[in-house]
C-alpha cells in the first residue's frame, strides 16, 4: 500500500469533521445526499409520471363516459390508472425508506 493511499482517508476525515463542525446542516445535507443520490429527483419523476397518468386517464374516462370506441378507452383507462398507483406506492416507498 503505498503512503498517499494512508493519507487520502485521513486528510478526508479532517476535512468532514472540520465541514461538521462548520456546518452542521450542510454536512447532514451532504451526508443524506450520500445516503441516497438523486432522491428528488426520483421523486420529481414520480409527481411528473403520475401527473401524465391523471391526464390520461380523465381523457379515457371521459372517452368512455361519452361511450367512444370502449374497446381500447378500457384498457388504456386500466394502464393509467396503473400508472398512478404505482407512481402514488413508489413515492410512497421513498418517503417511508427516508425516515
Amino acid at each position: 500500500m503505498s503512503r498517499s493511499t494512508k493519507i487520502l482517508p485521513y486528510c478526508m476525515s479532517q476535512q468532514s469533521e472540520r465541514l461538521r463542525q462548520s456546518d452542521p446542516e450542510k454536512y447532514a445535507r451532504l451526508k443524506a445526499e450520500a445516503a441516497a443520490p438523486y432522491r428528488g429527483l426520483r421523486k420529481f419523476i414520480y409527481i411528473a409520471f403520475g401527473g401524465s397518468g391523471a391526464i390520461g386517464a380523465f381523457v379515457f374516462l371521459a372517452q368512455t363516459l361519452a361511450g367512444r370506441d370502449l374497446e381500447t378507452a378500457l384498457p388504456n383507462l386500466a394502464l393509467q390508472l396503473g400508472v398512478i398507483a404505482l407512481m402514488v406506492w413508489l413515492f410512497r416507498f421513498e418517503n417511508r425508506s427516508s425516515k
